[in-house]
């Protein structure tokens, strides 16, 4: 029981702590394909921690299952441990109603998440047939032109995958920016960044009670614009980049499921290519962030391990007489 309670313990810490400090520390962008594993690594082990957390509890208690009394000794030991018996009880019960509420949860977010996945698809790869449909092509690109005055360019999800620039941008735009733009759409899709979006923002719908998994979307999308506009600026440089930022920004929204150079974090993104990291800086970003995705990863996988092999510190006794 004692493993299920650690990794019950360490996914509400990471739920709690995480979306403040995470923020905190990927919100320059210094290095934002770090940034991002380190969102998706906190996003991921929540559910994998209860996940992880029923399946033991579940196996101990088949295992007990045929002899109810040890059940009962052991709850009669907890209460043993402590000086008021009822603090002990409401740990134990409490700990198996959190099993059974998670059992639960799984089931429905199972289900909310691959609704939302569906539906994102069907949506993206609807827009992209739409567009080809009444769109022209870009000459000498694989791009689609839409005849709508919004300034606008992004890339959607279809069979195939497709990058809509209206008219409104290309007038906008001269040819270097043009093709800086289209380089930052093509970053997207070679990235696949649609699938993790659809992944974090369908976590987020099914369960927006939960600021990890919301603010995490968010800053995930921010993140993935920054991974972008570096692929983008590697072949057409940073003022490129963002000249055609500049171009492009405005209070247009972009269409539901798609990928476009002025849809998240427009202001950050300006300040960071206009005034890029020093050396110093990314060093110390790639280092801190290497250091959170490795204890992100390994959390789960620890805390289990200490649990199994008698560093019972989550165990319910132990924490009820700390109490």
């Amino acid at each position: 029981m004692s493993v299920a309670a650690c990794l019950l313990l360490y996914s509400l810490t990471v739920a709690a702590l995480g979306p403040r400090l995470l923020t905190r520390w990927t919100r320059t962008g210094v290095a934002p394909r770090l940034g991002v594993l380190a969102w998706l690594a906190a996003i991921a082990s929540v559910p994998a921690s209860w996940a992880a957390a029923a399946l033991f509890l579940v196996i101990e208690l088949a295992h007990g299952w045929s002899r109810p009394g040890q059940i009962v000794t052991n709850c009669l030991a907890v209460l043993e441990a402590v000086a008021a018996g009822h603090t002990g009880l409401a740990l134990q019960i409490g700990l198996f109603m959190v099993t059974a509420v998670a059992l639960v949860v799984a089931a429905v977010l199972a289900v909310r998440l691959g609704r939302s996945l569906l539906a994102a698809r069907s949506r993206t790869h609807d827009h992209a047939r739409m567009a080809r449909v009444i769109g022209r092509r870009l000459p000498g690109s694989e791009a689609v032109v839409v005849d709508t005055p919004e300034r606008l360019a992004y890339c959607v999800a279809g069979r195939p995958n497709t990058i809509v620039v209206t008219r409104g941008a290309l007038d906008a735009l001269d040819a270097p920016h043009l093709a800086a733009v289209l380089a930052h759409e093509r970053a997207h899709l070679a990235g696949r960044h649609h699938l993790l979006l659809s992944a974090t923002r369908g976590l987020a719908t099914a369960m927006p009670k939960v600021g990890l998994f919301t603010v995490g979307a968010a800053e995930v999308a921010r993140l993935l614009e920054m991974c972008a506009d570096d692929t983008a600026a590697r072949c057409h440089g940073q003022r490129t980049v963002l000249g055609a930022l500049l171009s492009l920004s405005g209070v247009v929204t972009l269409p539901t499921g798609a990928l476009g150079a002025t849809g998240v974090g427009v202001v950050a993104r300006a300040e960071r290519l206009a005034e890029p990291a020093t050396l110093a800086q990314r060093w110390h970003a790639r280092m801190l962030l290497t250091a959170i995705v490795t204890l992100l990863t390994i959390g789960p996988l620890l805390a289990g391990l200490l649990a199994a092999t008698g560093v019972a510190f989550c165990d319910p006794a132990v924490l009820a007489l700390a109490m």
